[in-house]
């Protein structure tokens, strides 16, 4: 990969990794665009590992959330459990609501299935329509969230089974657990802030498993150039996604989601276009 391939990747990723679009979907679109071989084993992880300045994005502007602790006192008779809980109640909310995204993401990992596709342009076409097309309706059929309800423990796990859907590239994570959250009777808003939190655990832990397989293969991808693509694409990542997640959540607020299902149905009919005219989307040098 080139500096200035990487950089292209790396803006189309923080730009879509929490707009209900599909970050994955959107990276290998741009990876068959630019000509960049699939399959290869530095490709794959370097999809995920970039997503480890998004989530620097996240930790940074909601800081007050992931450094402040409960101090308000434990009922009366709590044993340790139950204390730790009450002290660290959002990260409690966390582990709870990235179970689910563990089991399913390192079935699918371990089964192939997840690389597979990962290499499917017409899979990330064929969702982003689906998608789109659900998301012109999804605000009427869930908007009815309140400024008093909060995620427990049991809207946490359900979300986080909603996120297990967007192992499928083209569905989005953003999508998945906003919509989620909205089922469970909480606001765009809180929703949308609910799924940023639980990027963290999540995209930490797939960056994470792609690093350790990275390094089990052979090492002779470990260049200074790799290793220095890898950087720049974290570094671009967290300011495209910072400045990308200020922006949506007052937007997603004010107009929903519509905006984006037209999106998504556009882009994912004209790729299936392109596909059926018996273009690679592979552009040649």
């Amino acid at each position: 990969m080139t500096w200035i391939e990487t950089i292209i990747i790396s803006i189309v990723e923080g730009l879509t990794e929490f707009l209900p679009v599909s970050s994955t979907g959107h990276m290998i679109i741009t990876q068959n665009l630019l000509g960049i071989p699939q399959g290869d084993p530095f490709v794959h992880a370097f999809t995920f590992i970039i997503q480890f300045g998004a989530i620097l994005s996240v930790v940074c502007l909601y800081w007050r959330h992931f450094f402040q602790f409960d101090g308000t006192p434990a009922p009366a008779g709590s044993s340790l459990f139950q204390r730790l809980k009450h002290k660290y109640q959002f990260y409690w909310l966390l582990f709870v609501g990235v179970l689910p995204a563990v089991v399913i993401g390192l079935l699918a990992k371990k089964s192939g299935l997840l690389d597979w596709l990962l290499d499917s342009v017409e899979v990330v076409a064929i969702m982003l329509i689906v998608g789109g097309v659900f998301m012109l309706f999804c605000d009427k059929l869930f908007n009815k969230g309140s400024d008093a309800n909060a995620v427990t423990e049991k809207k946490a796990f359900k979300i986080g089974l909603f996120q297990c859907i967007s192992v499928i590239p083209g569905v989005s994570r953003s999508m998945a657990t906003i919509v989620g959250g909205m089922t469970q009777g909480l606001t765009r808003k809180k929703a949308a802030e609910f799924s940023f939190f639980l990027a963290v655990p999540t995209m930490a832990g797939a960056t994470l498993l792609d690093l350790l397989d990275l390094m089990k293969e052979e090492t002779s991808w470990a260049t200074s150039h790799n290793i220095t693509m890898l950087v720049l694409g974290c570094v671009v990542s967290f300011v495209v996604a910072l400045l990308a997640m200020k922006w949506f959540v007052g937007f997603l607020t004010k107009y929903g989601f519509k905006v984006f299902g037209y999106y998504r149905i556009i882009v994912g009919s004209i790729i299936i276009v392109l596909l059926l005219s018996g273009h690679s989307l592979v552009m040649v040098d």
